[in-house]
């Protein structure tokens, strides 16, 4: 959607690997589900080849403190709390054959739980937070969409400069690195996909919208900062049909 304007990179492996090619995602999906005082984490991983897979979790020193086999129990988490205290874990999942590593594939993510309430707002890890922030589309003047991590760094400075603790990256995936750098900052975000201004009654377009809906959800799912996947924008813009609401 829109040219290239996220980073390319060439990937060589292993003939047992980390699947690169499920839905462009990174072949790993860590679901933390807060268990009272614990956490519970569930590891999922698509692979090629042979061999079973394992995983580690580290703290933001690089202490480990968990291994596991598909779900384990993290005790005692530390919360990523938004931008009161946005703390990050590191799950290092690793595809084993024989006592040797085949490949390796490394996430960040964060442990919090929360919920919306239609009269009393959002709350993060149990208690009231209210929301206050921005939409932001990632482009410059003579750039485009072709930013570079600078010019992110500056928008990410701004929109704390104003007090803001949650963004809309409106409305199409942004670079990788905006959503990993909301995770540091703890905002919390509103991930969306360029369904804009037209519904197209036709069963291409319908697949077409639920295969970015897949991708934007596969390729983005570790980040903590994503609270919520929108689904359109202002669709009703270029009229409205029987049709786009089945």
């Amino acid at each position: 959607y829109g040219g290239i304007y996220r980073d390319v990179s060439l990937l060589v492996v292993n003939r047992n690997h980390i699947a690169l090619d499920y839905l462009g995602g990174p072949g790993v999906q860590i679901t933390p589900t807060v268990n009272g005082a614990n956490a519970d984490i569930e590891v999922k991983t698509w692979m090629e080849g042979d061999g079973e897979v394992e995983f580690s979790i580290y703290d933001a020193a690089g202490a480990e403190v968990l291994t596991g086999k598909g779900r384990d129990t993290l005790e005692h988490p530390h919360l990523w709390d938004g931008v009161r205290d946005p703390y990050l874990y590191t799950c290092a999942v690793r595809l084993v054959l024989n006592g040797e590593v085949q490949d390796e594939v490394r996430q960040r993510f964060g442990v919090r739980s929360f919920s919306v309430d239609p009269k009393r707002g959002f709350f993060l890890n149990g208690r009231p937070y209210p929301l206050h922030g921005v939409c932001r589309h990632q482009d410059r003047e003579n750039m485009g969409w072709g930013i570079t991590q600078k010019e992110h760094l500056e928008d990410m400075a701004m929109i704390r400069e104003i007090g803001a603790n949650t963004i809309r990256p409106a409305h199409y995936q942004h670079d990788p690195f905006f959503y990993t750098l909301c995770d540091r900052e703890g905002m919390v975000i509103w991930a969306e996909i360029p369904f804009i201004s037209l519904y197209i009654p036709d069963p291409a377009a319908d697949e077409n919208l639920l295969s970015q809906m897949r991708e934007l959800i596969l390729q983005n799912y570790n980040h903590p900062s994503i609270c919520f996947w929108g689904v359109a924008n202002e669709i009703g813009i270029g009229g409205e049909s029987e049709a786009m609401f089945h």
